[in-house]
């Protein structure tokens, strides 16, 4: 059976009770945890460099916003497969997931939920009052998006606007305010998930089509490949203009020049019709994720610490 889940050594020493609890998490994937997160990093470190003063405040704030990423991206996850029970247990790819094999009850799935969502509020209240009211908006967001496949052919839109929230978050943890840059930068990270979750979704295509699930896979089929370049396309372009309007030093060029080339690899190599492609293609923007986040570093160093 094709599967993305990963039986890993550490998880299969757990005590045999936890272990369905874990992988209903996926933290056997960590990868949503670092698509979560990173775009958190990139407007802190943003905010940092547009303020031309570096705080030693950062490191609590990159912890409280790791540990929100771990604990959100896993309460999401729970919500997605309960919405989804159904629907993922006729999904070759899905079936196995632990509600939709029956491996963990509605009642047990809800009770995980509760105790991550509160752990997920603690987090939250430590931070400013700017930070605390974005991150009550999103929760609408998180709720809703699983229903989103069954309703239009653009989930990974609500997706991206979901799931990126941060990149408004890291700016407001910083500056206790919000401004054009971090929307220009919430913009180019919509518009990368909406080519990664793309290519995520041609894993899922042919099923997905007979249960009637919508997908942008699924409406765009063999022209995916531009779509998804156009997406990126527009991804580089609110990046540069975020990074102008933070005031980021020349770095930033060839910086940009790096992140193009990787998602023009992403495109080269991707085989629409392989799911497994698919898959690493979608895994290989955590590395991506990383080269913004370095260039976002290296451009804002005009900054003082103190």
């Amino acid at each position: 059976m094709f599967t993305d889940m990963r039986q890993l050594q550490w998880i299969e020493n757990l005590p045999e009770r936890y272990r369905p609890y874990v992988y209903l998490a996926r933290l056997d994937r960590p990868i949503g945890i670092w698509l979560l997160l990173l775009p958190c990093f990139w407007s802190m470190a943003l905010a940092y460099g547009a303020a031309g003063v570096f705080s030693f405040r950062a490191i609590w704030l990159a912890i409280l916003f790791t540990l929100g990423a771990i604990v959100m991206r896993s309460a999401g996850c729970v919500i997605n497969d309960l919405w989804d029970r159904k629907i993922d247990a006729l999904i070759e790819r899905t079936a196995v997931r632990p509600i939709a094999s029956g491996e963990i009850s509605i009642a047990g799935a809800i009770v995980f939920l509760s105790a991550l969502l509160f752990g997920g509020f603690c987090i939250l209240i430590m931070m400013n009052g700017t930070v605390i009211l974005q991150g009550l908006l999103v929760i609408p967001l998180i709720v809703a998006y699983p229903l989103a496949k069954r309703f239009t052919n653009w989930p990974q839109l609500i997706l991206g606007m979901t799931f990126n929230f941060g990149a408004l978050m890291g700016w407001s943890a910083v500056m206790d305010d919000i401004a054009l840059a971090p929307f220009l930068l919430y913009s180019a990270a919509i518009l990368w998930t909406l080519g990664y979750d793309t290519i995520y979704a041609h894993q899922d295509k042919e099923d997905d089509a007979l249960v009637g699930v919508k997908s942008t896979a699924l409406i765009f089929g063999r022209a995916s490949k531009m779509w998804v370049g156009a997406f990126y396309f527009g991804m580089i372009l609110c990046l540069s203009l975020a990074f102008a309007l933070a005031g980021v030093n020349l770095l930033a060029l060839p910086g940009l020049v790096i992140i193009g080339a990787h998602l023009a690899w992403q495109l080269y190599q991707w085989d629409i019709d392989d799911p497994e492609s698919a898959l690493e293609t979608f895994k290989s923007n955590r590395d991506l994720g990383l080269i913004i986040l370095a260039v976002v570093i290296l451009s804002a160093l005009h900054f003082k610490v103190f």
